[in-house]
């Protein structure tokens, strides 16, 4: 008799399931778009925050239908029934996804869960012939982001990444606007995000009991809790998140690439920071620096979490900037915004005004290409969030192949040399931690390698200067593990 090992039955097992899996969803595939005078018939999966938002935003606009929803947790998609019922709309809802998947009355779906349920979600769902709005950042990994671009071109699907300024009226005019040459050539980019991030806590290793844990964490390791709540503190961990880099970060980094003559990509990355000021178990930086040394143009990115100083509820702010913001330094002037944002002289005096709307058509723009099914029409393709997300995981890989708070500042300024404008974001770096009584003279920066990138193939060729096994773990991390029966299928069926 032969038997199997734990790992080969988890193996074949996970390859069975997801075999089966994708033949019923290529059965339920619809071979016709809708036509023009039909509702386009939406499911919403994730719904505690911002796939709230996307139900009480989809119900404003015409032609659509909210024909589903999921989430992982009870309550919640309790909750979101019962708004549907008041408005007298019937809704088939499911705590698992998967029950979503084989329904013919669902065209597209919208993705508002844990980032790292973005992937499979958006696959499982291109699979059965739906078309899909996903999140930022589409992805947690490199890989898994290379994927869903497969996916969207093997089974001819619509993809949309979250990424809405894309379609922010004031976003463009600003690109145009310096692309022109008003202020003169870009000398470099500068993004960052100061919003304030206090403790997730940290408590004895527990469960929630209210809820289909194992479905919750999917692809994720299903390890005990040790932070005090369930929902949204999953940023702050590598198995489900990816801190603010690729929270808030993504949006002002997709921001900066567009000024270039084509979306700009790193040919080498780099970042540096820690986790300060706060006693939990939070593993991503609260304050981090980062640089994407691109052909034409260098961006660099910061972000902070702690307040401007100790006891106030507010953070820093640069050139009026605070949560999120892009600043592009001209030879004859600057850019400075996010959400709407001016063109200034070389003596800050303002010359333009560019009012946002936050990209308020995004949604709408889907639904377009939806119809039309011309991923032309879209304004932010899933290949242009792949590229964007990609970005910030080449910085935090670097991070995380740094030896944890082993550097001080003086060698964080030798690994920036030749970048001026990193150098003096480091500097204000120091003087913002000095205010919460961070010295970091002696040490205490967590300070990555230089990685030689080739975004073109999703892959990182050197670490510069690393340990013994340094370009494996980059490796590694580029793709990681997910746990079966969680598994995107490679290659794709």
């Amino acid at each position: 008799m032969t038997t199997l090992s734990r790992r080969a039955f988890l193996k074949t097992g996970a390859a069975a399931l997801g075999l089966s899996l994708s033949a019923r969803l290529r059965a339920a595939a619809w071979p016709q778009p809708n036509g023009a005078n039909d509702a386009v018939r939406v499911a919403v999966v994730g719904l505690r925050s911002k796939g709230a938002g996307h139900i009480r935003h989809l119900l404003t606009i015409p032609g659509v239908r909210i024909v589903a929803l999921c989430d992982v947790d009870p309550s919640i998609l309790a909750r979101e029934v019962e708004l549907m019922k008041e408005r007298h709309i019937d809704v088939f809802a499911t705590t698992d996804a998967r029950k979503l998947m084989s329904r013919s009355d669902i065209d597209a779906v919208v993705i508002a869960t844990g980032t790292y349920w973005h992937a499979l979600l958006t696959i499982w769902a291109c699979q059965a012939g739906k078309d899909v709005y996903v999140e930022k950042p589409v992805s947690h990994t490199v890989w898994e982001g290379s994927m869903m671009v497969r996916a969207a071109a093997r089974y001819q699907r619509i993809v949309q990444a979250g990424t809405q300024l894309r379609s922010d009226p004031g976003a463009a005019e600003a690109v145009q606007y310096i692309k022109e040459g008003h202020l003169g050539k870009i000398q470099w980019i500068h993004t960052l995000c100061y919003k304030l991030r206090e403790s997730i806590g940290r408590k004895e290793p527990w469960y929630p009991d209210w809820l289909d844990y194992d479905l919750f964490c999917g692809p994720a390791p299903m390890d005990p809790l040790e932070r005090n709540r369930l929902h949204y503190d999953w940023h702050w961990m590598w198995s489900t998140g990816n801190g603010d880099m690729a929270d808030l970060g993504i949006h002002v980094l997709d921001f900066a690439r567009r000024f270039g003559r084509r979306d700009l990509m790193p040919r080498r990355s780099l970042s540096l920071g820690g986790r300060f000021g706060v006693d939990d178990v939070g593993e991503t930086p609260n304050t981090q620096v980062a640089v994407f040394d691109c052909d034409e143009i260098p961006i660099f990115y910061e972000s902070r979490g702690l307040p401007a100083k100790p006891g106030v509820k507010y953070v820093d702010q640069l050139y009026g900037l605070r949560e999120g913001g892009v600043i592009v330094q001209c030879e004859g002037g600057y850019y400075a915004g996010f959400v709407g944002g001016a063109a200034y002289d070389r003596n800050g005096r303002k010359i333009r005004s560019f009012q946002g709307d936050n990209g308020a058509g995004h949604m709408a723009n889907f639904l377009t290409a939806v119809r039309s099914r011309r991923k032309e029409d879209l304004a932010a393709p899933i290949s242009t969030g792949h590229e964007s997300t990609s970005i910030c995981y080449y910085g935090n890989i670097s991070y995380r192949l740094g030896r944890p708070a082993a550097a001080n500042l003086d060698q964080a300024r030798q690994a920036l040399e030749g970048f001026p404008p990193a150098e003096k974001i480091l500097e204000r770096m120091g003087q913002h931690l000095g205010t919460a009584h961070v010295d970091l003279t002696q040490g205490g920066l967590t300070l990555g390698p230089w990685l030689q990138l080739e975004t073109a193939q999703n892959d990182i060729t050197r670490v510069e200067g690393g340990e013994d096994g340094a370009l494996e773990r980059a490796r590694f991390l580029l793709r990681e593990v997910s746990r079966p029966p969680y598994v995107i299928p490679d290659p794709l069926t």
